[in-house]
């Protein structure tokens, strides 16, 4: 067992299953969706990105760049957060949460690619 692509594998299905623990819920309540699962995905996230620079083949792209679509996603999501909680001060309302849900969702989908490609090319290794 490679324990390099134990860590890499572990880092992608980890990222995905926060990103769904942060989305799943009523989209515009706010109690669902909690601020410290939003921030754990994002660093796990961040950590996959950079366990994905090292791989030079086409698969290993397409790997960074949905990495990158989550991470971007994500952040985005936080920013806003915080932007309309401290800053603006409009709070957590309905269409506020959901906003936020819907980027942390598209950071969803770019995981599960991520995840589907982690899978496809397991089954297409040859021993």
């Amino acid at each position: 067992m490679n324990l390099e692509k134990v860590i890499f594998g572990f880092f992608i299905v980890f990222a995905a299953t926060l990103n769904f623990g942060f989305f799943i819920g009523e989209i515009d309540n706010p109690v669902h969706h909690d601020v410290f699962e939003l921030f754990a995905a994002i660093v796990v996230n961040l950590i996959a990105t950079v366990l994905k620079f090292g791989d030079r083949t086409q698969i290993g792209a397409i790997h960074l760049a949905t990495s990158l679509v989550a991470d971007l996603q994500l952040i985005a999501a936080a920013t806003y957060w915080g932007f309309t909680v401290h800053v603006s001060g409009v709070g957590m309302t309905a269409g506020v949460t959901a906003s936020i849900v819907s980027l942390a969702a598209g950071a969803l989908l770019a995981n599960i690619v991520s995840v589907t490609i982690l899978i496809a090319e397991t089954v297409m290794l040859r021993r």
